[in-house]
């Protein structure tokens, strides 16, 4: 197709594949290249036929490359990444660190103004798809209150986060609802809820030899937007049972709204997700927010946005009529 979207992807870990995997089920687009840190040819890669390039060869691709979704993690490549491929390309990414999204937006926003560029930001499924929908059942039911619960799964950032500790050689962190709280949730109670009696955080950790545990539990159990505001187990294992039990990447959660209507009539609202790849599906995401990015740069919509900001038909490559025609 000669009007396929061309696509760059910087880095390759688990969103990266993920990334090149979502383009494959899109016909109107195209993968250009992947940009990564790591020396191209030390990548091992699925497909013969990838353009891996270093990093610093990005620029030469700026008239060729339509969006560039960024799969760095949020705690410090994004920061450093979102508003340096602002500059150059419309982007996608998926920084999820909830407390400093509006200074992210900021930075990034300033950015693609100056260069003329579209940049979505937050995209995934939290921030992101929770996000709508938090949005669209407290606009429906003002009088109530909005939960949400994560898990039971594995939190890319949240271990990523772990990973990044000095003495940590391998982690993975599990977010696990308590049932009691969904419970009282769902049947309408509207309970005040503290962080701690929504969530357990389940943190598996592979030490690097002749480094203190207990620094290292201290340090992930104090670090602040991660882990200080919960409830959090650490456990040391092998590397072995790391690679053995904790390999896979499932998650999902709910978000739920209780309010009432009318005469005091109980309402919920329920969006739920129940996933058995975390990353694959968050790159599906990021995929179809990347034909809205190009879409909005087309129409002059310079700057960064969130995913509460893009018109839900901007996302699909159907038209809008037909989307009328297939799905109201």
């Amino acid at each position: 197709m000669n009007n396929q979207i061309k696509v760059g992807i910087v880095g390759y870990g688990n969103l990266g594949r993920g990334v090149v995997s979502a383009i494959q089920q899109n016909t109107d687009m195209k993968l250009v290249g992947i940009f990564t840190r790591r020396s191209p040819e030390s990548i091992s890669m699925n497909q013969a036929d990838l353009n891996m390039q270093h990093i610093s060869e990005v620029e030469k691709y700026k008239n060729e490359i339509d969006v560039m979704i960024l799969c760095g993690g949020s705690a410090t490549d994004l920061p450093e990444q979102g508003p340096k491929f602002a500059k150059m390309f419309n982007t996608v990414d998926s920084y999820d660190t909830h407390a400093k999204i509006p200074e992210y937006f900021d930075s990034v926003n300033k950015a693609a103004r100056e260069s003329g560029k579209t940049s979505i930001i937050s995209v995934g499924w939290d921030p992101g798809l929770f996000s709508i929908n938090r949005l669209m059942s407290e606009a429906i039911l003002p009088k109530g209150e909005t939960y949400t619960f994560w898990g039971n799964g594995v939190s890319q950032g949240h271990s990523d986060a772990i990973r990044r500790i000095e003495g940590v050689k391998g982690a993975v962190q599990y977010t696990v609802p308590i049932n009691e709280a969904v419970d009282r949730v769902r049947s309408g109670e509207n309970p005040e809820l503290s962080t701690a009696e929504k969530h357990l955080r389940v943190c598996y950790v592979v030490s690097e030899e002749g480094y203190d545990q207990e620094e290292i539990e201290k340090e992930i159990k104090t670090m602040p937007n991660y882990f200080a505001e919960y409830k959090t187990e650490v456990n040391f294992i092998t590397e072995e049972e790391l690679a053995e039990k904790h390999s896979s990447l499932p998650h999902g959660g709910f978000v739920i709204r209780g309010g009432e209507s009318g005469g005091e009539n109980k309402q919920i609202i329920e969006f739920s997700l129940k996933l058995e790849s975390n990353p694959e599906f968050t790159s599906s995401v990021l995929v179809a927010y990347a034909r809205a990015a190009h879409r909005l740069n087309k129409e002059g919509q310079a700057g960064a946005k969130s995913v509460l900001e893009v018109p839900p038909v901007y996302l699909s490559p159907k038209t809008a009529a037909e989307l009328r025609r297939d799905l109201l």
